[in-house]
């Protein structure tokens, strides 16, 4: 489980837009023709990646892991908006020829008990061998200490493949909750929960609360899929929002069960599913899946970090996205639609705001200009768009100059065709007037590059002790 999340105050548009009005800091300055200070942001926080996991710590902090395959990389943000331009370090690479080497997928963090735990599914590569995993961190700060493998999480009496593993707290019972199948053939991908006598022990057999029989369940199959479970723990409730229909398709959604927290969560009839997707295509988003949920900043928004295609027939080449949702009267999560990146959304409660820098073009240069109050490192958005859909083609890149000086490498993954994205990278910015250009790489391989503007968050990048 991401967090429990209790506050039961509606989030409306009017209470967001005068909570960001109250929270603007540190203004940037700008020539009017070239720039704006703005509070809005363009839904895609990560150009590349699967299977987003989330958190924000009670230090502040963001932290937040996906699917790379290799091994476990940790980001840490103060901001959602950001979370592609975060610090990121290997917090754990698996060593070779054992059980667990390869095909890492879908890691979590959780905090328990006093300490980091990562559940990730790994195998020898061997999909039939998948098998949930949790490493152990005792340092207070995730990025402090190390990461070792502390055991195998599984069922005995039932030792079945096994992926997507999250820890649900209710009260003082932790769960384990993962998508595995009934016997050892890839014909069907069900939900299981089990009892925990510690963060890395299963204390109880494995029980099967939900299996896919829905059209919208069942679609791209066989096999046919419920994978990607993710909980939230509100108003007496439990919420388990979990991925539907193959992975690799468009037809890609989130489902979701319920049962009363005070229930028996080990019985099967305790859990109630809706009969239709909570979360699907729409507005140009295609195969929205495997999500997570944190809070705004200031813990005033709820927000649902996801992944979705990036083109049609995409399968599993992925970016990263974010949007607030809502409660209905009723209890309920409303996740509506997904957030077009062609449509702006306001940044979350209590984020700083932005500078927009308009390109000037300059020859094959762009180039911005943009004032800040303060010296520092900041993160810079880069809003563009590549011409093609075809996942095998190089990345295409700029090289980041600043003030005369090269910086930084950006990589621009596939938008697929006409889609926007947007690029991350840090740039140290000294008080006052700043030159920032973006200029080509030279050599083969660099498809068309349309940029369409440059974000600096206007509060310079916090410094880890």
């Amino acid at each position: 489980m991401n967090e429990s999340i209790d506050d039961p105050t509606s989030r409306t548009p009017t209470i967001r837009r005068a909570a960001r009005a109250a929270a603007a800091a540190w203004l940037l300055i700008a020539s009017a023709a070239t720039a704006g200070e703005t509070g809005d942001f363009t839904n895609v926080v990560a150009a590349e990646g699967a299977d987003p996991w989330v958190i924000r710590h009670d230090d502040g902090w963001y932290y937040g892991t996906y699917s790379t395959r290799s091994n476990v990389v940790l980001r840490r943000s103060k901001t959602i908006s950001g979370l592609g331009g975060a610090e990121s370090r290997v917090v754990w690479e698996p060593p070779p020829e054992q059980a667990y080497s390869k095909e890492l997928w879908a890691p979590e963090i959780h905090f328990l008990e006093g300490k980091w735990y990562v559940y990730v599914a790994a195998d020898d590569g061997r999909n039939a061998n998948h098998r949930m995993y949790a490493l152990e961190n005792p340092s207070k700060d995730p990025f402090e200490g190390r990461f070792t493998l502390k055991a195998k999480v599984f069922d005995p009496a039932s030792d079945r493949w096994a992926i997507d593993g999250t820890v649900l707290r209710v009260g003082p019972k932790l769960y384990f909750i993962w998508s595995g199948w009934e016997g050892d053939k890839d014909v069907r991908q069900d939900l299981y929960i089990a009892p925990m006598a510690n963060p890395w022990t299963l204390s109880g057999p494995r029980v099967r609360i939900s299996t896919p029989t829905f059209p919208w369940e069942v679609a791209a199959g066989p096999p046919t899929v419920n994978e990607g479970p993710e909980s939230i723990v509100r108003g007496g409730r439990v919420f388990l929002i979990y991925s539907a229909a193959g992975s690799w398709s468009d037809k890609y959604c989130l489902g979701l069960l319920s049962a009363p927290a005070d229930g028996d969560l080990l019985e099967p009839a305790t859990w109630r599913k809706e009969p239709a997707p909570v979360f699907e295509s729409g507005d140009g988003v295609l195969a929205p899946g495997h999500a997570s949920f944190t809070t705004s900043p200031d813990g005033k928004e709820d927000w649902i970090v996801y992944h979705a295609a990036r083109f049609p027939g995409a399968g599993w080449t992925r970016s990263i996205r974010a949007q607030p949702f809502h409660w209905a009267a009723d209890g309920r999560p409303v996740f509506g639609a997904p957030t077009s990146p062609a449509r702006p959304i306001a940044v979350p409660s209590g984020e700083p705001r932005r500078l927009r820098l308009q390109a000037e073009t300059v020859g094959a240069r762009r180039r911005f200009d943009a004032d800040v109050e303060r010296a520092g490192d900041y993160l810079l958005s880069v809003r563009y768009r590549t011409d093609s859909s075809n996942r095998d083609e190089p990345t295409s890149r700029h090289r980041l100059i600043v003030n005369g000086r090269e910086t930084a490498v950006i990589d621009y993954p596939s938008s697929g065709a006409d889609n926007w994205s947007n690029a991350f990278a840090r740039a140290a910015l000294k008080a006052g007037a700043n030159r920032i250009e973006l200029a080509p790489v030279e050599g083969p391989g660099q498809g068309r590059i349309d940029v369409d503007s440059l974000d600096v968050i206007v509060e310079p990048l916090e410094r880890r002790p």
